[in-house]
């Protein structure tokens, strides 16, 4: 097992993030969603979930900030994105980071370093590592499979998060899906079918990362998550917490705005 799931940066940051039709997620278009007790519902969950910043295409303006040990960072990005395979961040602040960007094209990713003008290709052995400094992964950006498919699921009741009953859909990994985690619990919220938390474990079965979602808020015709925290259960006190500060859907985007000349000329 060599790579993780994109998780809901990929969607929102390029956000990231692969696209339900219009401003709606594709579950809701295609039928009525199922009701509780329907097979089909925790699918419908999961799929709520991966959509949750997702149109064909989105712009945003955020802020990261990046908490470890030793260390405190923010940054300003911008990003977009379009259908599941292409995306671009960069970096508009601190200063003298401004134009650093990631590509991601289909599957592959690159990196532009404004200081030196020079792009690398992200290899696969550098896909664990952090992206920007964060607690996030290049992985995490370029995994673009849904959950629903690469893992078997069962629903289950699941904990009061911010006062708020949820449901709790626990992933088990397929044995032929590529993935590195061997378990993940995704927690959506009963009032209004929203994200609330996912919880990843390692292959002993151990919970080695958290990902919470606060700050929702009416964007168009959805409500959405506005802040996003992941933390490492092994390191007290870290964390990384993105906040979206704009976020557009559907915006007239070609794949042609999505390769390597951009990167420099942004």
């Amino acid at each position: 097992m060599t790579t993780s799931r994109r998780t809901l940066l990929t969607a929102a940051l390029a956000l990231p993030l692969a696209a339900a039709l219009a401003s709606l997620p594709r579950t809701s278009l295609a039928a009525p969603p199922p009701e509780p007790g329907d097979p089909e519902f925790p699918r419908y969950l999961l799929d709520q979930v991966d959509d949750v910043h997702r149109g064909r295409s989105s712009h945003a303006d955020m802020t990261m900030k990046v908490k470890t040990e030793h260390w405190e960072r923010s940054m300003k990005l911008e990003s977009w994105s379009l259908g599941e395979d292409y995306s671009l961040i960069r970096i508009l602040e601190p200063k003298k980071e401004r134009g650093t960007a990631t590509l991601k094209s289909k599957g592959d990713l690159f990196t532009y370093l404004s200081k030196t003008g020079r792009t690398i290709k992200i290899s696969g052995a550098s896909m664990g590592g952090s992206w920007m400094g964060s607690h996030f992964t290049n992985d995490d950006l370029i995994k673009d499979s849904r959950l629903a498919d690469d893992f078997d699921y069962k629903l289950e009741e699941g904990p009061t998060i911010e006062g708020e009953a949820t449901w709790a859909v626990v992933l088990m990994p397929k044995p032929s899906a590529v993935v590195v985690w061997g378990r993940i619990d995704v927690m959506v919220r009963k009032s209004d079918r929203m994200p609330a938390a996912e919880l990843f474990y390692d292959e002993d079965q151990k919970p080695v990362r958290k990902l919470e979602f606060s700050g929702y808020r009416t964007q168009g015709a959805r409500i959405v998550p506005s802040r996003m925290r992941m933390t490492p259960l092994d390191k007290s006190g870290e964390y990384t917490e993105v906040s979206y500060e704009k976020l557009e859907f559907d915006i007239d985007l070609k794949p042609e705005f999505f390769s390597v000349q951009q990167l420099k000329a942004l």
